[in-house]
């Protein structure tokens, strides 16, 4: 296997805001194990879709940015679902790109295989480890994703932990506990993400409601914690497929 085999589901050629302070293209990888109720890309949770991208087209895409941008992401899905990531972080780097990650560290194996190539990864912690199957659905999801943590905080790569507060599930005293985890195995401070309702499938939405973040941590509740909460949009956007394939068609 090699690049040429990754399953890609969209590819952004240009994005200010997904290696922060950095400029980059983003890859979506197909596929991922968990089943989180506030995953805003749902279709590409389906690890038998087919890509809709070849590699080729975009490696040649990069090869015309050489210079113009810092790096290039692997989002998703979950991108360490696909072996051949690895080989794709090779080629990224030979071209004189930054490779970033963006992982919710369900697979801590190819995880550190993939680290000494990585220039930033972006870690998703979901829950305390005993109630991480109420988030993604996955009985050993927890166990990966905080070895998956420890593997990134012993590396000395850049990286940000974020915590998307699932108000359908997680408490106050969840969000403590996973704050104070992070800092007995050495982490820095995470971040707190609102769930939001925009690209949701709609029986997720219908629970969420009106629930925000504020609602499970109140605004006095864990301080110096940055928050990141956006206002739901005014009209549904499209799936993350067709606008990435709308993207695709008019950037390439």
């Amino acid at each position: 296997m090699s690049a040429s085999d990754l399953v890609i589901a969209g590819f952004l050629p240009f994005s200010a805001i997904d290696w922060p302070g950095k400029l980059s293209s983003v890859l979506f990888l197909q596929g991922c194990p968990w089943d989180c109720g506030y995953c805003q890309n749902p279709d590409l949770i389906d690890m038998r879709a087919p890509g809709l991208i070849p590699w080729e087209q975009v490696r040649a895409t990069l090869e015309q940015r050489v210079g113009l941008l810092d790096g290039v992401v692997f989002s998703g899905g979950e991108p360490t679902r696909q072996p051949e990531i690895v080989d794709a972080v090779v080629e990224v780097r030979e071209l004189g790109f930054g490779a970033v990650l963006h992982t919710n560290g369900a697979y801590p194996a190819r995880f550190k295989e993939l680290l000494p190539g990585l220039a930033w990864v972006g870690l998703d912690i979901k829950a305390p480890p005993a109630r991480y199957q109420e988030v993604t659905g996955a009985r050993a999801g927890g166990e990966r994703a905080w070895a998956s943590l420890d593997l990134l905080v012993a590396s000395g790569v850049d990286y940000e932990v974020r915590i998307t507060v699932d108000p359908t599930v997680l408490t106050l005293a969840d969000v403590e506990e996973i704050v104070t985890e992070l800092s007995r195995r050495g982490a820095r401070p995470p971040v707190l993400q609102e769930a939001r309702s925009e690209g949701v499938r709609p029986d997720y939405a219908e629970r969420l409601g009106n629930l925000r973040l504020v609602d499970v941590i109140p605004a006095d509740a864990l301080p110096g914690l940055e928050r990141r909460v956006t206002l739901p949009p005014s009209e549904a956007e499209p799936g993350i497929r067709e606008a990435l394939t709308r993207r695709e068609s008019t950037e390439f």
